[in-house]
């Protein structure tokens, strides 16, 4: 209710609480290291936290936090799980496991380590993919108008370039080879668009962004419509949901 009904605005609360002693566990969640300049991903060998913990990666989190939510045609008596935290984790990892520079290498921890400058301002690379390629298209684009820059991204695959696309974005029978073909897509950009031609204490500005400005709102979207596929998935009106996640 006091989010009346907008789920996008508390999206970021995984990011608020993620250094909070009592959710500081939750901190690997958020990416996935791979190995340096491998341009690969491999669950078995890469969704683990620093310490080798199994299944503590944005993959093991998105399938964990999924199969919680599916508890919910239980009713209120199932206390295992907070459905509230459950949905605000798998709504905010659907975008992480989607941005290119969360599935990055290890050594630079997917690129916060390699510090560049963007346009006239100190920044780093995973920042430029995090927040500064958007941010620069709603002040060039957009007049900083978030709702007319979703406009644009719901148009895009409603009746727009992308709109023949959808469906197979959507295509999953099956939640962790999905969640797979997620990651590699983003380490794939990741090497083909991210850390390409980037050299520490560069300065990127107009020729990075205009290239990779595209890149960034199509994950976006992506993300988006897969969001709303496994959430249809579990609360819709099918009993089937994905398999059970262990």
């Amino acid at each position: 209710d006091y989010a009346n009904g907008d789920l996008s605005s508390l999206c970021v609360w995984p990011d608020q609480i993620r250094h909070w002693y009592r959710y500081r566990w939750t901190s690997p969640l958020h990416f996935i290291d791979t190995p340096d300049d491998a341009c690969s991903y491999e669950y078995s060998r890469d969704c683990h936290d620093t310490h080798g913990v199994k299944d503590m990666c944005v993959a093991g989190a998105i399938q964990n936090f999924t199969s919680q939510l599916e508890h919910y045609r239980e009713g209120t008596s199932d206390r295992r799980y907070n459905m509230t935290e459950a949905l605000l984790f798998l709504s905010h990892f659907m975008g992480d496991i989607h941005q290119p520079m969360h599935v990055g290498f290890t050594t630079d921890e997917g690129g916060n380590t390699i510090a560049v400058r963007w346009f006239r301002h100190k920044s780093n690379l995973h920042h430029v993919w995090d927040r500064e390629i958007i941010l620069t298209a709603l002040a060039d684009y957009y007049e900083k108008n978030l709702d007319s820059l979703q406009e644009d991204l719901v148009g895009n695959f409603t009746e727009g370039i992308w709109f023949d696309d959808v469906a197979s974005w959507k295509e999953c029978d099956d939640l962790l080879p999905c969640l797979n073909k997620y990651a590699t897509e983003s380490i794939n950009i990741a090497c083909k668009w991210g850390y390409k031609g980037v050299k520490s204490g560069q300065t990127l500005a107009d020729e990075y962004f205009n290239s990779r400005m595209p890149i960034v709102m199509k994950r976006i979207a992506q993300g988006g419509v897969r969001l709303a596929m496994i959430l249809n998935s579990v609360f819709g009106d099918s009993q089937q949901g994905f398999a059970a996640a262990t």
